[in-house]
Order: C-alpha cells, then sequence, then structure tokens
C-alpha cells in the first residue's frame, strides 16, 4: 500500500490562506484526525483543526475532500486552507507528521502519482512543469496546451493508422497463401505516409516551440563603445552591465531577461567586436562572436557615423540595424535609440517582438528533447515501414518497424520505457505539487 503523503502546496511564508494537501489511503483518516472527519465528497466546511495529541487548537479551515479516484492524484486526498501565518502552517504539518504512516512527500510526489495512476500522462507532467516554470503569457499558454492534452491527443490520432496498418500486415503474415488486395495495401501506405509526413511538420516545429518555452536569445552586437551596454541597461530597467566612457569595458556577455507581447526574451550584452587589444579582450571577442552567431535575433548597433564592420558574425535577413546614441541629435536612415534618454527602445522592443512573433506561429507541440527524440524514432520507424511494405518477403520487418513507432509513441507519452527520465523530470517541480 502507498505511504500517505502530504506537504504545503503555497509557497512557505505569510499570505492570506495556505494550502495543506493530504494523498494517499489514510488521508481522509488524518483529516478526521485533527478534527475535519465527516466532509463530503467534493464540497468546501468550514472546520476546527485540533492537534489530535493534545486537543489544542490550530487553526479554523475550509476543508475540500476529493475521493479517489476523481482526484489530482487518483487517490483519496484532502486539502486544508488555513490562515496563511507560518506559526500555523507548521503546526499543522507537525500534527500530521505524527500520523500513523504519513510523511512529508517529496517534491512533484503529487504529480507522480498523477501519472502512476493514470490521471496524467508524461507530456501533460512536462506540461505542468513548463507551467510551474513559466514567466511570460506564451510560456503559460502553450504549457496549458501541454496540460491540457494537445500533444497527447496528436500522438493517439498517429497511434490509430499504425494499428490499422499492422492488422494489415500482420493478416498477411497469418494468412501468407492468400494474397492480400493491392488496393488495401496501398490505402494502409497512403494512411502511413500522411502520419510520417504529419509527425515530419510537427518536427520542424519544435525548435521553435522549445525556444518559446526558454526564451529567444537576442544579441546585441557592435564595435566597443558603441552603447551596447547604456542599451541594455535602458531596456532592462536596472543596471545590468557596466557602463563607461573607455571602449572595451564589457568583456564577457551579460544576460538580461525581459518580455516582449508575452514572449520570454534573453537580452545578451556582448563585448565590442575589433581586432583586440590585449589577449583577455580577444577572449571575449571571439565569445561575443560564437554568441552572438547562435543567438536567434541580432541587432547591430551602429554609430552616428555610420555603420561598423561586424566582423566574424552573419547578418541574417531578419537582423535589425539600429543607429546607436540618437540623443546626440545625428539624423540617418533607419530606426535611431538612445540607452540614456529612451529614445526610440519602445519601437526597438516592438520590432524585436515583430520578427519573434512571426517565428512562434510556426511553434509544434513538440517543445522539450525528449519529446522531440521520440517523436524522431517514431517518424523513421514508419519510414521505413514504408520501404518495404508492399512487398511479401519483407511484411515481418514492416510489422517490426510498425511495432516500434508504436512503442516509440508510448514512451511519448510515459507507457513504457521512461524511468530513467521521470526523476530528472520530477527534480523541476517544488514540493507540493
Amino acid at each position: 500500500m502507498a505511504a500517505t503523503i502530504f506537504a504545503q502546496a503555497t509557497p512557505p511564508g505569510r499570505s492570506g490562506i495556505a494550502v495543506i494537501r493530504i494523498s494517499g489511503p489514510r488521508a481522509r483518516a488524518a483529516a478526521a484526525a485533527l478534527g475535519a472527519g465527516g466532509t463530503p465528497d467534493r464540497r468546501a466546511v468550514l472546520r476546527r483543526l485540533v492537534d489530535p495529541r493534545d486537543g489544542r487548537a490550530l487553526d479554523d479551515a475550509i476543508v475540500l475532500r476529493f475521493d479517489g479516484p476523481r482526484s489530482f492524484t487518483g487517490e483519496d486526498s484532502v486539502e486544508l486552507h488555513l490562515h496563511g501565518g507560518p506559526a500555523v502552517c507548521r503546526s499543522v504539518a507537525e500534527a500530521l507528521a505524527a500520523e500513523r504512516d504519513l510523511r512529508p512527500a517529496e517534491p512533484g510526489e503529487f504529480t507522480r502519482r498523477a501519472l502512476q495512476n493514470g490521471r496524467l500522462d508524461l507530456a501533460q507532467v512536462e506540461g505542468l512543469g513548463d507551467l510551474l516554470a513559466a514567466e511570460t503569457a506564451a510560456q503559460s499558454r502553450r504549457a496549458l496546451d501541454l496540460v491540457g492534452g494537445r500533444l497527447s491527443r496528436t500522438a493517439e490520432r498517429w497511434r490509430e493508422p499504425l494499428v490499422r496498418a499492422l492488422a494489415l500486415i500482420e493478416a498477411g503474415l497469418d494468412f501468407s497463401d492468400e494474397e492480400l488486395p493491392d488496393d488495401l495495401v496501398a490505402e494502409a501506405a497512403a494512411e502511413l505516409i500522411a502520419v510520417a509526413d504529419e509527425m515530419r511538420r510537427e518536427l520542424a516545429g519544435s525548435g521553435i516551440a522549445e525556444r518559446l518555452r526558454l526564451g529567444f536569445e537576442v544579441a546585441l552586437v557592435g564595435a566597443p563603445n558603441v552603447g551596447k551596454s547604456t542599451l541594455l541597461n535602458a531596456m532592462a530597467g536596472r543596471e545590468a552591465a557596466i557602463t563607461s566612457e573607455f571602449a572595451g569595458t564589457t568583456r564577457d556577455p551579460i544576460e538580461v531577461r525581459m518580455e516582449a507581447r508575452g514572449l520570454p526574451i534573453t537580452l545578451v550584452d556582448t563585448a565590442g567586436l575589433r581586432d583586440a587589444r590585449d589577449p583577455v579582450e580577444a577572449i571575449g571577442v571571439e565569445r561575443t562572436r560564437r554568441r552572438a552567431n547562435a543567438a536567434d535575433l541580432r541587432v547591430f548597433l551602429v554609430g552616428p557615423e555610420g555603420a561598423e564592420e561586424a566582423s566574424g558574425v552573419s547578418i541574417c535577413a531578419e537582423d535589425l540595424i539600429v543607429r546607436a546614441k540618437a540623443d546626440l541629435g545625428r539624423d540617418g536612415p533607419g530606426l535611431a535609440v538612445s540607452g540614456l534618454t529612451g529614445a526610440g527602445i519602445d519601437v526597438l522592443v516592438g520590432r524585436i517582438a515583430d520578427v519573434l512573433e512571426a517565428r512562434s506561429a510556426t511553434a509544434g507541440a513538440i517543445g522539450h528533447e525528449r519529446q522531440r527524440v521520440a517523436v524522431e524514432r517514431a517518424e523513421q520507424a514508419v519510414r521505413r515501414a514504408l520501404g518495404v511494405l508492399g512487398a511479401e518477403a519483407t511484411l515481418d520487418l514492416a510489422a517490426e518497424d510498425l511495432r516500434a513507432a508504436m512503442l516509440a509513441l508510448d514512451a511519448l507519452l510515459g507507457r513504457i520505457g521512461v524511468e530513467d527520465v521521470l526523476d530528472v523530470i520530477f527534480s523541476r517541480f517544488c514540493i507540493g505539487k
């Protein structure tokens, strides 16, 4: 029998309300021991909680009972909604810990039980982890799609034609003395081609989906002393980078997290591009080139006199070229910004958002490396099956490839072969979730 677990599901510290969750076979008994017995399923009631060890009053709490399997974890569960003072939460937790067969929950243990009891699949669990970590509206929306089963439903839709094709092939193997109609083989092949093509389209959007989850990287690139660090500080709204009148002040890339139209962005200030004056600066310049070339978008800052050479950094069609130090009052083509006065910064942020929003429209449902690898394996297996489908001597190979594709989809949803990754996934969760 699984142990009954409990934990505070809300952040520690002072708050108006704090929630303590209890889940497991003794959840209702534990709540009753604290004076919260007799609560109806899925209805909130007010109860005076007491310490069963000495009868001392602990709090007046709202109690919610959820009977398994119709609960988040699939087990009998109880939530205690307490006044959010640290002393109250600590006293209730100590009283629960003293109960027989109760123990504090580990990080992510409630969600892990939901997975084990079939209330969530692994793709939904990863979406829940993303939701807990979401910093922007776009991240929240994508995480909710995953929690809501968008990728899970897609995987199930892919699985159906694989099952039908496998049934056809196995019929051919079982009744090898009877010739299968060509139109059935062609129909199965057409379905498999459609599935493989859809998998390929989802995989094509996985890179953008992962950037949405982790954040797009935008690099500020330009010559020394052109105003990159001043602009970074202005966009960040704080002194994130050291600025001075001396060229070459920035040596290592400096990162600032920001949001534009709900999109997560990591803004990177880089070392000025020029022929290095010393070995340390040379290291910084080389790091700048690597980091800028790897960024999702580059903002090239040019001085009032015009464009400087961006040696060693590739300029892509969507990259932005911006005139710096607009406060000096020199006219010229294109957008001009000033980190000192803030002129043009809102327009620059808007243009960055325009580019990244357009890319985000191509994002697929796959946003994790584990998910991408599972779908790649499924697609490759389907392509292999198509390569031999229709040849009587290789029907057994086609059947084996289709089984491999279905196993890959099962791994995507956490039904098989994922024990080695569960600890990594749940390590990102907080206690109480």
